[in-house]
């Protein structure tokens, strides 16, 4: 045979074999799992970024306690003890381990449409106040943030394995070091809970098509009492930084509530110099305007909530929606005070007529100063909702 044709015949099929092979390594895969079974190849991730009362959590990724599929499923426990004195707690799946944006790593996961997980409660009725996707420094100054964040909850578990769904549709999914999180707080599950999740994976999806911002139902609650599902927004925006030294909060106060189970009591005192304090209910949690994730608020007409003082005669120089200046800033502001409690539960409107209410991240603040509260001061917050 000839000698060329057989080196050409023996290119051509290199030539081929070639072009296949970068076919299939090229090709993206419809599904990328966090979790399938524990020790299972397929796995991404390590769950490694615990958060809050990380001392409230015990954490066994190989349960042996009726896992959805395979032999295995992730027990969580939480204790709700609040062991580092913060009253949530959570944990992030993370690539590499203990990645808060410090170091290079993360996977593209562009093509994903979703991710799915199964998840139940030991009992039923445990809450779990958000799963998610991404969100790992996005707020902060570190080298290699996510490129998103997304979010749902809260959802109450049952006792019976249930599928839920984070559609990622239309985000940008270049670089995800969170692969996955959940965080749950002790006002909504008093005596702690344990919860089991499996077959946590994302998903190509082509059915799935982007979420639109859609104007939430009224009512819209703020705070309806401690751990109800029906709350809204995070008390976390602490103004100034020393406001923590200032101010004791609690969202469970049992004595003499306007309306259900409980209160929210607030106690402030000039304890760091700086002669003023106050804070936001934000969403998400610390959302300085760094996030897009205000929620579309334009069906209200009006803001109430009820106060009282613990004497009377305590003065709050601002009680205030809106306001919170970035790069994805609240829509509007707007803002009644000063405001001179009674020692009786009391009515009070914030009128949202003609506002922009369509992106709303600071859903509720309050802000006094020593000044007009030369003794310090303790009042009283009920039933805060949009209507």
């Amino acid at each position: 045979m000839n000698k060329t044709f057989l080196i050409t015949a023996a290119v051509c099929l290199l030539f081929v074999s070639f072009g296949f092979a970068q076919e299939i390594t090229t090709e993206k895969p419809q599904t990328f799992a966090v979790y399938i079974d524990m020790g299972a190849r397929e796995n991404h991730y390590i769950p490694s970024g615990h958060m809050g009362d990380y001392g409230d959590i015990k954490l066994n990724t190989q349960s042996l306690s009726e896992p959805l599929s395979g032999k295995t499923c992730i027990e969580i426990v939480y204790s709700a003890e609040k062991s580092q004195g913060q009253g949530w707690s959570g944990v992030y799946w993370q690539f590499p381990a203990d990645n808060w944006g410090n170091k290079k790593g993360g996977y593209d996961l562009t093509g994903m449409t979703k991710l799915t997980l199964w998840a139940r409660g030991k009992k039923g009725g445990e809450v779990i106040q958000k799963f998610g996707v991404g969100g790992i420094g996005m707020n902060k100054d570190v080298p290699y943030p996510d490129t998103a964040v997304v979010e749902v909850g809260p959802i109450e578990l049952t006792d019976v394995w249930k599928q839920y769904t984070i559609n990622l549709a239309g985000q940008d999914l270049s670089y995800i070091n969170g692969g996955f999180f959940w965080v749950m707080d002790a006002d909504s599950n008093l005596e702690g809970a344990t919860f089991y999740l499996d077959e946590i994976k994302f998903e190509a999806d082509p059915e799935m098509k982007p979420e639109t911002k859609k104007a939430e139902g009224m009512p819209f609650y703020v705070y309806a009492d401690r751990g109800s599902i029906g709350n809204h927004f995070i008390p976390s925006g602490w103004m100034p930084a020393t406001a923590s030294q200032d101010i004791k909060f609690s969202q469970s106060w049992a004595e003499d509530p306007y309306l259900g189970d409980t209160c929210i009591k607030i106690t402030y005192n000039d304890n760091s110099g700086t002669r003023w304090a106050g804070f936001y209910w934000q969403q998400p949690a610390n959302n300085w305007g760094t996030q897009d994730a205000g929620y579309d608020l334009s069906k209200a007409t009006k803001l109430t909530f009820w106060a009282r003082g613990d004497n009377g005669g305590e003065r709050i120089e601002d009680f205030k929606i809106g306001g919170i200046l970035g790069e994805y800033s609240d829509s509007d502001a707007v803002s009644i005070g000063p405001v001179i409690l009674n020692k009786e539960w009391t009515q009070y409107t914030i009128d949202l007529r003609g506002k922009d209410m369509t992106s709303i991240i600071g859903g509720f603040c309050w802000a006094t100063n020593i000044d007009v509260n030369p003794e310090g001061a303790t009042f009283y917050l009920d039933e805060i909702k949009y209507e």
